[in-house]
């Protein structure tokens, strides 16, 4: 008897699977064999050797962005190192204003943060996007005032994959006197980044978004007297004192490996998938009364955001089976809500929540891709079956 053909995933932008070569390096720092000593213990050779180790690391993420080591703080993830950006500034600078600058289309992570400054408050500008996800520089310049405090804005949207011009923004910033954030996420290594010559004086990253593990992140900080941040936790000397608690070796090691394996590879990684993620829209670009949000701006390799007319997003996902999707961000779905990004983008909450997210990564094969199109294609056909009304109640 054949068995089942495996799952599909194209869903890299919430997750993506740990690469085995960086299951490898961090097996080295775990177990009672392993270098799992605490690297602030350099009393002791084990302890210098695991101090080695994620100095190492921080090297290796500093090295694909264009930082120095000395820029680059390990946090517990990108939601840490956005939280941190915004309040670590805020809290060291709060005497100079009260005004804060970012998008309608950033991550939780950032709008949560600033409705959170505002009920302290702080007053938030929130600026918008055109209909294909992207935020005009000359925006920014009309919001910026002597009053801001920081400017925010994602370089890679989550959910579209559309690219903002963080050098025209950041230009703009520099030349205010304003600091400038990016939460590079869905970026780093699928994007050139040079932060010895772009604009921009705060960048968080993710490791678990470059085949790396969960649970570990970074913040850069730019080298500068007058950039200054308070720490966001308290309770130990770690990371020249700036981020209290015990860094988690192993994970630290994964971060570094992950970003060197894309230092390497991750431009060869992002023409293939690119070109797969074209293949997969030449597919599904047949079907009817279907629409590629943000398909007239530049975008990352790997997004796919498209919107199936007269049909239920949460519907379709249900008959896609083994088809590994999302309607829009992780944390999206988890409140239940339709997409704030696509909203923000021009559709209405019906068009969003018709909407499916699909993303490729370095696993992604030319089988999986044929076999998804093929599956989305039949789901569609049957769902428009079912409910041939829909697009007038969606229209309504």
């Amino acid at each position: 008897m054949a068995s089942a053909p495996s799952p599909i995933y194209l869903d890299y932008a919430a997750t993506t699977p740990v690469d085995p070569r960086v299951i490898q390096e961090m097996a080295r720092f775990m177990g009672p064999d392993g270098l799992f000593a605490n690297p602030s213990s350099v009393t002791h050779a084990p302890g210098r050797a695991a101090r080695a180790a994620v100095e190492e690391a921080r090297a290796e993420v500093a090295a694909l962005v264009g930082a120095r080591e000395r820029e680059i703080y390990f946090t517990s993830g990108a939601t840490e190192s956005n939280n941190w950006a915004w309040r670590g500034l805020v809290a060291a600078r709060r005497d100079r204003g009260r005004h804060l600058v970012t998008s309608r289309i950033e991550h939780a992570s950032v709008l949560d943060t600033a409705q959170a400054l505002e009920a302290e408050g702080f007053r938030v500008s929130y600026l918008p996007c055109d209909r294909e996800g992207r935020v005009d520089p000359e925006r920014v310049r009309e919001a910026l005032t002597p009053e801001t405090l920081l400017c925010s804005v994602m370089h890679v949207n989550n959910e579209t994959g559309v690219i903002q011009d963080i050098q025209a923004i950041g230009k703009l910033c520099r030349e205010r006197g304003v600091p400038f954030h990016v939460d590079a996420v869905q970026s780093a290594g699928k994007l050139p980044i040079d932060l010895s010559t772009l604009p921009v004086d705060l960048m968080s990253f993710s490791a678990h978004k470059v085949y790396g593990p969960k649970g570990i992140g970074a913040l850069y900080v730019r080298h500068d007297p007058t950039l200054v941040l308070e720490p966001l936790i308290h309770g130990g000397g770690q990371e020249r004192g700036l981020r209290a608690g015990t860094l988690a070796t192993h994970q630290i090691v994964g971060f570094g490996v992950a970003f060197r394996i894309a230092r390497e590879e991750g431009m060869a990684d992002a023409a293939r998938i690119g070109r797969l993620r074209d293949a997969l829209w030449a597919r599904l670009s047949r079907l009817e009364r279907i629409r590629l949000n943000g398909g007239g701006a530049p975008r990352a390799c790997g997004h796919l955001s498209v919107s199936f007319g007269g049909v239920n997003g949460e519907s379709l996902i249900f008959f896609l089976g083994d088809l590994a999707v999302a309607q829009g961000s992780a944390c999206s779905s988890a409140r239940g809500e339709p997409s704030h990004v696509l909203q923000a983008m021009g559709l209405t909450p019906g068009e969003a929540e018709s909407t499916l997210r699909m993303t490729l990564g370095r696993f992604t094969t030319v089988e999986e891709v044929e076999r998804a199109a093929e599956c989305i294609a039949q789901a569609y056909a049957r769902l428009s079956v079912l409910a041939p009304d829909a697009a007038r109640r969606q229209a309504g």
